[in-house]
This record gives structure tokens, C-alpha cells and sequence, in this order.
């Protein structure tokens, strides 16, 4: 068995979060006297860690992006966390990968407690060994500490045996920071010249094809 391990991103990989982190996004924006009409336009916070993406597009100082994460959050922990939907296939891979004897990890820049909600609202909780995910209070944002949580958390030291899987770059390099391979996905919100770009190990189209890869 080549990777006994598979770390999964959850936003743009396990879960299609576009209309909730929008929702989200444009909830808190409206505060800020700023109004979206193209929703698409906001698809690149989708993976990022918020107040990262609040400075690159929209030129926030480190006061204004503390509150926009404030006003996204007063959306997102009722509502926008909802507005989600299991990408289909899903959790047949995740049974298939579990039933293989291989660890399943959860390594989203998302915060913790976020993600352990969606996964338990879809179901699919019982198929991650261990979910890693951001600090609520910012101490653990980025994919690479995340990344290192998950890997110490769960006393992974060949990280040979392990593979991230993600739809964004930031999935691919927080992977190649360790060592690990990394698997980009197609049916995210990356597309294949950024995860290329970023020295993805393979590429995987659609859900199913992620197993024959492992």
C-alpha cells in the first residue's frame, strides 16, 4: 500500500460551499457599505484562510478583516454552513478509502468546530480519523499549520505513507512544506494550471478517480 494515509481539504473537495461562504462573504460586505451583484466574483475566498483573502482583494487593514471575519461568521454559523452540499460521490470514496484500511484525516483551513458540524450534518463524520481544522481565535489559520497539526496530532512521521488531497494551491504547497504528494482536484474551485503550477503530484477529474490514484 503506497499511502496509508489521506488528508482531505473539505471546502472545494468533500463539500461544494459556494452558495454559504458567498452568502457569507456578501452578508458581511453589505455591512461594510460594499455590495456584490456576481457572486462568481467572490469564488476565490473559497479555500483561503478569510481575513488572507479580505487583504488580496478587497485591501482591508488588520482591523477591517477582524471584523469582516465577525460579520461572516454572524451568517455563516446558523445559515451559510447549511448551504452546502456533499459532492456526489463522496462518501462512497470515503467508505472505499476506510474499507481499504487506510487513516482518514480532515485538514481544512476552516474553523474546527465548523467542520466537525458539517461533516456530522452529511454523515459522513464516522469515516475521518481525525479532523484538523483552524483556531477560532487565529493561532492555527493557515494550510501548512494545519497541516502540521494533523501530521504531530496523528504521529505521522513518513510522510511518504501520507497524500493531501485539495482543490486549491494552497492544498498542493501546505502539502510539498512536508514532503507529502499531493492529489489536485479538478471539480473544485482551482483549476488545473494553478494546481500544475504549483507542482500538484497527480490530478484527479472527478471524485472517483481519487482511489485508483491512492
Amino acid at each position: 500500500m503506497r499511502y496509508k494515509t489521506v488528508l482531505f481539504d473539505l471546502d472545494g473537495t468533500v463539500t461544494d460551499p459556494g452558495l454559504g461562504i458567498t452568502n457569507s462573504i456578501m452578508y458581511a460586505l453589505h455591512k461594510f457599505g460594499i455590495e456584490v451583484e456576481d457572486r462568481t466574483s467572490l469564488y476565490p475566498f473559497i479555500g483561503p484562510p478569510l481575513k488572507e483573502s479580505y487583504r488580496k482583494y478587497y485591501g482591508f487593514d488588520e482591523a477591517k478583516q477582524e471584523q469582516g471575519v465577525i460579520w461572516y461568521r454572524e451568517y455563516y454559523k446558523d445559515k451559510g454552513i447549511y448551504e452546502n452540499v456533499l459532492y456526489d460521490g463522496m462518501d462512497r470514496l470515503l467508505k472505499q478509502i476506510k474499507d481499504s484500511g487506510r487513516q482518514v484525516i480532515l485538514a481544512t483551513s476552516k474553523p474546527e468546530e465548523f467542520a466537525r458540524r458539517i461533516l456530522e450534518y452529511f454523515g459522513i463524520a464516522g469515516y475521518f480519523d481525525f479532523v484538523a481544522g483552524a483556531a477560532m481565535d487565529d493561532s492555527r489559520t493557515k494550510k501548512t499549520e494545519v497541516i502540521a497539526y494533523a501530521l504531530t496530532s496523528c504521529g505521522i512521521t513518513d510522510v511518504s505513507t501520507a497524500v493531501m488531497a485539495g482543490d486549491r494551491e494552497y492544498d498542493v504547497l501546505g502539502a510539498k512544506a512536508f514532503g507529502l504528494d499531493s492529489i489536485g482536484v479538478l471539480y473544485g474551485y482551482g483549476d488545473r494550471q494553478e494546481l500544475e503550477n504549483a507542482g500538484a503530484t497527480y490530478i484527479a477529474e472527478r471524485v472517483e478517480d481519487i482511489f485508483a490514484l491512492l
